[in-house]
Order: C-alpha cells, then structure tokens, then sequence
C-alpha cells in the first residue's frame, strides 16, 4: 500500500509540474501560456517595436508570437477583452479615456515608457513656407505660421474633387486621433474653407505626401515622430496655442499634449510570463531610435517591419541586450547568426 501511495503521490506531483510547466528558467518557456499576440493598430513604428519584442521572446524565453491587426479603437477593445496580450505603442493621450479607464479596472498593465520625445500635429514641406532655392521653388505661404492660418491659403491646397477649399489630410477614421482633427478644423474655423480628408491607411498619408514632395507642390495634413517621414523630409509643423488641459479638453485648441508612448500587457500575463515582463519593463527607446528602423526601411524597397527589427537589433545591440538577462541575449543573438 505505501508504495502506491507514492507512485500515486509522484503521478500526482508529475502532473502538477506539467501544468505549471516545470522549471521557470530565464531562458527557456515559461510554460503558463504557449503563446503571445500583439497588437498591430497599423503604422509602421508600432510594427517594428513589435517585431524586435516577438524575435526576443520567440527566441529568447521559448514563446509563440503573433500579431492581431485592427483599427486602434478595435485592437485596444481586444486588449481589455484579452484576446490580444501584448501592446507595444499606446499612444496614452490620443487614448487618454479608454487607456485610464483600463488601467484604473486593471484590465491591462503598463509595463515601461517606450518613448516620450515624440511630436505630432498638422504639417507642411518647409519649402511651401520659406520655398527652396536649390530646386527653383519659390516661397508658397511665406506668412503661414499657424494652423489657423491655413484659412488665407485655401486655393494653394486645392481639393481636387471641390477646388474652391483646400485639402487637409486628417488621420485615417480608425485612428482615434482623426476625431481630434475634426475638432480642431471646427475650432480653428477650417471647415467652411477646406475639406476634411480622411484617407484609409497610413501609407496612403505617406503616398500622398510623397507625390507633392517630389513634385514640390504644396500638402497639408496629419502627421508624428518618429517616423520614416519626418525624418526623411523637411516639414514644418503649424504652430498652436501652447497645451492648456482645460482648452485641449473643451476645443482641442492647442498644440498636442506630452504624450507618453506605452508599453503594456493584459492583466493575465503578469501571472502567466512574468519574465516576459520584467523584459518588457525595461523596453525603452526613443523617438530618433525608432527613426533609424524606419528610415532603414524607407531606404530599402520591399523590407519589412520583421527585417528592419533585426538591422535595428544588430546595429543596438547594447540597448537591447540590457533589457534581458545574459543567457537570453546569448540565444537571440545566436538566431540572429
């Protein structure tokens, strides 16, 4: 009878280490969940921040990845709901009521700021303002300093469909900052003189803006740092009244607020990979740190957010190597070889 009682007690204990996973080495799987998803809510920073997070984990502690695309209402919606796990770029102001109200629930948790530098807002290429002598373009707007300036210039950003108002490239309508857009033309006093454009996706921000560049013709719209873009050409963002909390909240009629770039998890994956996120508590970058991924990838056809991770991962090998234990940066590194 005792030595069933311990055969009965060791299948027991067996069992138990199984469903726990057994070990919880840093390097290997933490063994209470097989797999991570991401959210991608469709610009190409969050893609790349993504990918260098997914090759470390996959690589690094043994856990699958993969990536739920959406809209950002949608994916943040999946978040909280917790069919998607991991969010690497929650933008907390231009989600301000949705991301605190999650927090205050505890139904995610911030894990680390993975850049504050940034900047956003309505753009214009510089040369619309101050021209460009060595392309032959002559200054367009010479007095346009604000973006409430923008309704003495409607002819010069015709809308082709209605070429008596001018066109504002907004932020695409699944962006949750395309409402603060609208509100600002409605403050600023924009709708009567232009048309409030929203295009479907951030690549075709991109293509639109790239076509005037090359042509030297003049282009208004929405646009961030860090970005391929903003790094990549010289524009210039329309000034606003200086950020007041009780204006913003009324009008939005003054310049964005300080926005704090997030990391963060759902509340399940503290308990179920709590080394994935002690990682994920140290991942900071910056704004110029991601402007080199993406002017990597800007400056190559056809790479891809996955590639530009790995350039990136190689060419800061310092930074990201001090996010993780060493026998962690041992096994990503060795993948990368």
């Amino acid at each position: 009878m005792k030595k069933l009682l311990l055969l009965f007690s060791a299948i027991i204990l067996a069992g138990v280490l199984s469903a726990c996973g057994g070990t919880d080495s840093s390097s290997g799987s933490e063994g209470k969940i097989d797999k991570l998803v991401f959210a991608d809510a469709g610009w190409n920073s969050i893609k790349v921040h993504n990918s260098i997070a997914q090759k470390i984990i996959e690589e690094g502690y043994g856990i699958e990845t993969e990536v739920t695309a959406g809209s950002t209402a949608a994916t943040l919606q999946g978040f909280i709901e917790g069919d998607i796990d991991v969010y690497m770029e929650i933008w907390t102001d231009n989600t301000k009521k949705v991301y605190e109200e999650a927090i205050e629930a505890g139904d995610i948790v911030k894990t680390s700021v993975n850049f504050d530098d940034n900047v956003q807002g309505l753009y214009v290429p510089t040369y619309v303002i101050e021209g460009d002598e060595e392309r032959g373009i002559e200054p367009m707007a010479p007095d346009l300093k604000t973006v409430e300036d923008l309704k003495k210039y409607p002819e010069l950003f015709a809308d082709p469909a209605e070429p008596d108002k001018g066109r504002l490239i907004n932020a695409p309508s699944g962006w949750a900052v395309e409402k603060t857009i609208t509100q600002k033309m409605e403050t600023y006093g924009l709708n009567d003189t232009f048309v409030n454009f929203k295009p479907g996706s951030d690549a075709a921000i991109v293509a639109s803006l790239t076509d005037a560049y090359n042509a030297g013709e003049p282009w208004v719209g929405y646009y961030w740092s860090p970005t391929a873009v903003t790094a990549k050409y010289d524009l210039t963002l329309l000034q606003e009244p200086e950020f007041d909390q009780e204006t913003w909240n009324k009008t939005k009629g003054t310049e964005f607020p300080p926005n704090d770039v997030v990391t963060a998890v759902h509340k399940d994956i503290p308990d179920a990979a709590p080394k994935v996120v002690e990682f994920l508590k140290n991942y900071e970058t910056s704004s110029p740190l991601t402007e080199d991924a993406l002017s990597y990838m800007e400056s190559k056809e056809d790479i891809s957010p996955e590639e530009a991770a790995i350039w990136w991962m190689k060419e800061h090998e310092d930074i990201w190597t001090s996010w993780v234990p060493d026998d962690v940066a041992k096994k990503v590194k060795g993948s990368m070889e």
